[in-house]
């Protein structure tokens, strides 16, 4: 049985926001498991470079979307580590659609990859913190354009919307039962932006920032670490957005 914190983080085998928080976590002392549902090399290069920075970190498979698969994969790191203190879900989906395009498939797609994979995910792991004495954390990610959508992502927002609102009773229904289980939602805003992006569009996003710049996952990491070391913060969520969601100059 191990004898570090153990930190799940699930999609976290790319190396996008999710190996950040992996990285941040690692080097705050926390034995990474990193997530992943089908990029088998990609993971195994996280957990390459994770251990090169002398973070000790393995990779486990699952489709979050699955109950089995998810109850299976908490279960398999729980049979290795004995306990569980942090879980960060990162997995998620993004994509434009037009409204003309939107429709019910889009949104069951949207809500399986977004809502559900959060859902039960957070489910699995905080029922075990519950029967921890210590506890645990949880921290879900939300997206900042919940404070102030943009047009042609209707059924994304939605899903990422549902997380919120889970976030928040979850932090309830946990806090309850163990009042050292909290829940947080960090809401990133143009961290990593997608490499296919039209550079107009991309300096677009990064003008509509106050701070003028794109983030990266670490700058994701160091939120998730500070709201997983404050005991004294549950039910919230915390912009890692560089003031987009503020600023009302911004597009």
């Amino acid at each position: 049985m191990g004898t570090n914190r153990v930190a799940l983080v699930t999609g976290g085998g790319k190396q996008r926001g999710g190996f950040g928080v992996a990285r941040a976590l690692g080097k705050a002392g926390y034995a990474i498991v990193l997530h992943f549902r089908s990029s088998v090399s990609e993971a195994a290069d996280s957990v390459r470079l994770l251990g090169q920075e002398g973070i000790t970190a393995e990779a486990m498979q699952a489709d979050l979307s699955d109950e089995g698969q998810t109850e299976n994969l908490v279960g398999r790191l729980i049979d290795r580590h004995g306990r569980i203190d942090a879980l960060v879900t990162c997995a998620s989906r993004w994509g434009r659609h037009a409204l003309a395009e939107t429709d019910a498939g889009l949104f069951l797609e949207q809500f399986r990859a977004n809502t559900l994979t959060t859902a039960l995910a957070c489910l699995s792991v905080g029922r075990r913190m519950v029967a921890q004495p210590e506890g645990g954390v949880i921290v879900t990610v939300g997206d900042w354009a919940l404070r102030r959508p943009y047009p042609d992502y209707l059924a994304y927002h939605t899903s990422k919307g549902a997380v919120a609102a889970f976030t928040r009773a979850l932090a309830v229904e946990l806090g309850r039962q163990n009042p050292r289980v909290r829940v947080n939602m960090v809401e990133p805003g143009p961290v990593m932006l997608p490499p296919d992006m039209p550079e107009d569009e991309k300096q677009e996003a990064i003008g509509a920032t106050l701070v003028r710049k794109e983030g990266n996952p670490d700058d994701v990491g160091k939120a998730v670490l500070a709201l997983v070391e404050n005991s004294f913060i549950t039910g919230g969520s915390r912009p890692v957005d560089g003031g987009r969601s503020i600023w009302a100059g911004g597009l």
